[in-house]
């Protein structure tokens, strides 16, 4: 007596064929993802400390410039007390500025620039620094002169108070550098140190206070 053929199964439809291999290309795309082969995505590279803190000196550094720049434009008469002070500063923002790169260039206002003084103590070489333009004369600056970033605040109408401002901007400034210098190395922690320290005498200069941080 002959054996019954086992039932065949069903064939399977057109649709269940090309639902099986989408989903095995889907897997295959998230393996390769997960691994970081085949163009997946990759983890974006970490900035170095040592940038980071430079790039947010640079950062309060223009805004300090910034600060003096509006006060001269507000108060010319002050222009042979804080030009060399503002000269000094913009030197801390070319000093600080990370490798390769350097603050945007921008013109000078009227009346910024005064006779030439002694650069403060503690202050970076006077190469690190632009050469100033002939004292009002409106000329821009050089073409190695940062760019200031203008204040927040209006400049005060009474010099003494606008001094007093630059100070106090100045005190905040060696307060930032010092705390900076926890995560800084090396040459860079120099660089802070004796930033800090200059801005220190700024302090100083401005109104005869000495700051302690």
């Amino acid at each position: 007596m002959p054996f019954p053929l086992p039932a065949r199964p069903p064939r399977p439809s057109r649709r269940s064929l090309l639902a099986a291999g989408a989903a095995a290309t889907g897997g295959a795309v998230l393996l390769s993802g997960c691994s970081g082969e085949g163009g997946g995505p990759r983890r974006p590279t970490a900035v170095p400390p040592d940038r980071r803190i430079r790039e947010s000196a640079v950062r309060e550094t223009l805004e300090l410039l910034g600060r003096y720049d509006a006060t001269l434009a507000a108060h010319p008469a002050l222009g042979t007390r804080l030009a060399p002070l503002r000269a000094a500063v913009a030197a801390h923002a070319l000093a600080l500025a990370p490798a390769g790169t350097h603050p945007v260039t921008a013109p000078r206002p009227t009346g910024s620039t005064g006779p030439s003084a002694p650069a403060s103590p503690a202050s970076p070489p006077p190469s690190a620094a632009a050469p100033a333009a002939p004292a009002g004369s409106g000329a821009p600056a050089p073409s190695g002169s940062p760019a200031p970033t203008p204040p927040a605040d209006p400049v005060p109408s009474d010099p003494a108070a606008a001094v007093a401002s630059l100070a106090g901007a100045e005190r905040r400034t060696a307060t930032a550098r010092t705390a900076a210098l926890d995560g800084a190395t090396g040459e860079l922690a120099r660089l802070l140190a004796s930033v800090a320290a200059c801005a220190t005498v700024h302090a100083y200069l401005l109104t005869g206070t000495e700051h302690r941080a």
